[in-house]
């Protein structure tokens, strides 16, 4: 059976998705071929790599990117982790199915963080949170 093909999408394709991808490739990857991408992407958030580097996932090999990039992959499912992703979501062709499962933002979550140490549990409750749904797949895009 092929694997399916699963794009992430939240705005800044810098943190949320770029987990989201991270987790699938790790956990599932005998059974999805995972994308992340975005509707404005603004590069890889440090913090986010380096949670998931604690939790032994390493997402140095991927890298922000727009969504337009992904419009000719045949894919099978998007997944929006933000609000803002879902409201913009391009139309892509074929028999694509489009499923929302919000996540909070880690960077607005720790705005007010005097430092790297105070902002980290928000990127790992939210790490944490991804994780958790990505071990639910494939079977939780199907319900």
């Amino acid at each position: 059976m092929p694997k399916l093909k699963v794009l992430f999408l939240c705005t800044g394709n810098s943190c949320r998705s770029q987990m989201a991808e991270g987790w699938a490739r790790h956990l599932k990857g005998e059974v999805i071929d995972a994308y992340s991408a975005g509707v404005e992407p603004h590069g890889m958030n440090a913090l986010a790599v380096n949670a998931m580097a604690e939790a032994g996932v390493d997402i140095t090999g991927q890298q922000s990117k727009h969504v337009d990039e992904l419009a000719d992959v045949p894919l099978n499912y998007i997944v929006t982790v933000c609000d803002h992703a879902n409201e913009t979501c391009p139309i892509f062709p074929g028999t694509v199915k489009r499923i929302h499962f919000g996540f909070d933002d880690p960077p607005r979550l720790a705005k007010e963080a005097k430092n790297a140490a105070e902002a980290m549990p928000h990127y790992r409750r939210v790490r944490d949170e991804i994780k958790a749904f990505v071990q639910g797949l494939p079977d939780a895009l199907r319900e």
